[in-house]
């Protein structure tokens, strides 16, 4: 049994892992004052002991305690923000510090530190230097179906990258087979992303479906043969006998795609392009022309580009033309659902259930990969010292 201090705990990631992990936690105290966080948090564990702001708070309460966790907020050192400090004297460090304080005044043995992998050199070199451990960067892609670089400051010992388990976006999405490829990273703005936006710069996360019309024919989403089988419809629900769903990445990276941000509840579908780093994942629903129920905004795809049709009621001046990796047709383009979002992570289905989608993807975007936790929090069933060696600096 071992008591656990978290901070910046978001809705409580660790608290997963920890169990996944198979180590039993005697107590669990988090410090959190995003809300929505801490209600998500005390649904799944209303053990945990919520203390609010890291200000201010005297941590040689508690001394004895075995493990520190957290994460401080990457929004003042992210490549994504334009004004990111690149100095550890702004607000960023200001919060980590507080991690420092925590870990000093505890005294814990054993602390694990996450952030951004895309933070400047400045930043890192002055976590590495107050924690006095070289990060570890690992990509969640070898744990999950989303490319998400992070990196980790531990004392915990012998920590090597995980294993690839070769899980894929098709094996995550929930309405049909998706390309043998990555998610972009969850982002926590994830559930606002709109129409127009999701072809932009900023990254959001949805699916194309093409959908081959077999009416009646008895197929199932995978395309097998059935007798009765539920089948994705134009609109995007199932009912049987209508259309097999087939989701596929709207773009890729090295045959991966890229990260969820924790920004992507206010990004929108302008962001599908091939351009830069910044394409997103994407499924489309292809349709045929015949379709009258479809009342969705429509995409037309040819020779790799994709626009607006205007006379399924796009506004005029929307008519703008983006590059996509995309098979000729037409679509209708969805966001990734919360549970699908959910699984990016490797969160239990409906983790986040209870408050609402936009919160939902908002928090799971700030949250941790919890298989990459998992497999950190693991080697403390061992009782071996730490060596140098085990660490891959970035």
């Amino acid at each position: 049994m071992i008591k656990v201090l978290s901070l910046f705990d978001g809705i409580s990631c660790g608290m997963v892992a920890l169990e996944r992990a198979g180590i039993p936690v005697e107590r669990y105290v988090a410090y959190e004052i995003d809300k929505y966080a801490i209600k998500v948090s005390q649904k799944n564990y209303p053990q945990i002991e919520h203390c609010g702001n890291v200000f201010n708070v005297d941590y040689t309460r508690y001394k004895g305690f075995d493990l520190l966790i957290g994460g401080s907020p990457c929004t003042y050192w992210s490549i994504a923000n334009n004004n990111r400090e690149t100095t550890p004297d702004g607000e960023g460090g200001k919060l980590f510090m507080e991690y420092v304080r925590a870990l000093k005044e505890s005294g814990c043995r054993y602390f694990l530190y996450e952030n951004n992998y895309s933070i400047h050199k400045n930043i890192k070199a002055f976590i590495s230097e107050q924690l006095e451990v070289q990060p570890i960067m690992i990509n969640s892609t070898l744990v999950s179906a989303q490319q998400r670089k992070r990196c980790y400051w531990t004392n915990i010992p012998n920590v090597a990258q995980p294993k690839d388990k070769g899980i894929l976006l098709k094996d995550i999405i929930g309405s049909g087979i998706a390309e043998r490829d990555k998610s972009r990273c969850f982002t926590a703005s994830g559930g606002r992303t709109t129409t127009r936006e999701f072809f932009g710069h900023s990254q959001g996360q949805m699916i194309a479906e093409p959908v081959i019309i077999q009416r009646g024919h008895g197929f199932n989403k995978g395309g097998i043969k059935s007798d009765k089988s539920p089948t994705l419809t134009a609109n995007g629900s199932w009912q049987d006998n209508n259309h097999i769903a087939e989701p596929i990445l709207l773009n890729t990276k090295n045959g991966k795609s890229q990260t969820i941000k924790a920004t992507s509840s206010n990004v929108s579908i302008a962001n599908i392009t091939t351009k830069g780093n910044h394409g997103a994942t994407g499924v489309a629903i292809m349709v045929n022309d015949s379709e009258k129920s479809i009342k969705q905004n429509i995409y037309s795809v040819k020779n790799g580009e994709i626009s607006f049709i205007p006379k399924y009621g796009i506004a005029k001046g929307q008519e703008k033309t983006y590059k996509v990796n995309l098979p000729d047709g037409k679509y209708i383009i969805r966001k990734l659902t919360p549970i699908e979002a959910e699984r990016l992570q490797t969160l239990p289905d409906n983790y986040t259930e209870g408050i609402s989608n936009t919160q939902r993807y908002k928090c799971i975007g700030n949250g941790w990969t919890v298989d990459v936790i998992a497999h950190i929090l693991k080697n403390l069933h061992k009782k071996k010292t730490a060596e140098n060696g085990n660490s891959q600096t970035v």
